[in-house]
């Protein structure tokens, strides 16, 4: 897969021109605020409304699962138990989580069926993926034609990831043709450093050793709106992923991306 094409870089200008973005302003802006206020739940309901029904899954929901109508049945996938999690992040032990009701390994989904789910809601997961490009092509494969994929990913400027360098096309797509092992480590660094705020160089590598070891949940990827349309325009157009864009809304810290699965 080539990496960003002089296409690509005309798509970017325009996409960010789109989005208001003027590139030579950037630096005289002053950061968004860490922490906007919190908008309401009644338009995650709303949402879920319009788009899910069926039967479908959500990943890695812990103690945020997206509120879903009626008409949803939905069962909760995770990579390990209930018990599990409590003791590999003991930040949610005051929490209460959803049940898990399929264990399985959210990048790969081996234990679902192929074409079998009328929607997958994966809120907040992308960024926690080492390869987001291989992710998103299992989340449709076991979407059914029609089906709907739902996504939340956080807005970077808005978290704690805001110190972070941006994921770039480029580094996605590496990860996805060479594998995601040439940048886990360096995504470990930067989470101690830059998110930890750990200083001491000695602690700092006691923490990378330990969160590698234990394959703590970081997020390997963060991005901005506009790096997120870019995506889709490559998974659409370079990866050949069947899928029409239904909605893309920033809402709060996050951006809403549904889309829906096409026939081949």
């Amino acid at each position: 897969m080539p990496r960003i094409t002089s296409l690509q870089q005309r798509l970017r200008a325009s996409l960010r021109a789109l989005a208001g973005i003027d590139d030579a302003l950037i630096a005289a802006v002053p950061a968004p605020p860490p922490t906007p206020a919190p908008v309401p739940l009644v338009l995650d309901r709303n949402l879920a409304a319009s788009y899910l029904h069926g039967d479908g899954i959500e990943i890695g929901a812990l103690h945020h699962p997206l509120p879903t109508p009626p008409t949803a049945r939905v069962r909760y996938v995770d990579r390990m138990s209930v018990t599990d999690l409590r003791i590999h992040y003991p930040e949610l032990n005051n929490v209460d989580l959803v049940e898990v009701d399929i264990i399985d390994d959210g990048e790969k989904l081996l234990t679902i069926d192929v074409d079998s789910q009328d929607f997958v809601i994966a809120n907040h997961f992308l960024e926690h993926c080492q390869d987001p490009i291989a992710t998103i092509k299992n989340l449709f494969r076991v979407l059914k034609v029609g089906g709907i994929l739902y996504v939340a990913i956080p807005d970077k400027r808005y978290t704690f990831d805001r110190d972070r360098e941006l994921t770039s096309l480029d580094h996605l797509i590496r990860d996805h043709t060479e594998g995601p092992a040439w940048s886990k480590r360096h995504h470990f660094e930067e989470w101690t450093r830059l998110v930890n705020k750990v200083e001491d160089e000695s602690e700092a590598q006691q923490q990378i050793e330990h969160l590698i070891a234990i394959d703590y949940s970081i997020h390997y990827h963060n991005w901005t709106q506009i790096e997120l349309l870019e995506l889709l325009v490559a998974l659409r157009h370079h990866f050949r992923l069947p899928f029409d864009v239904e909605l893309t809304l920033r809402h709060g810290i996050e951006y809403i991306i549904v889309l829906r699965k096409n026939a081949e």
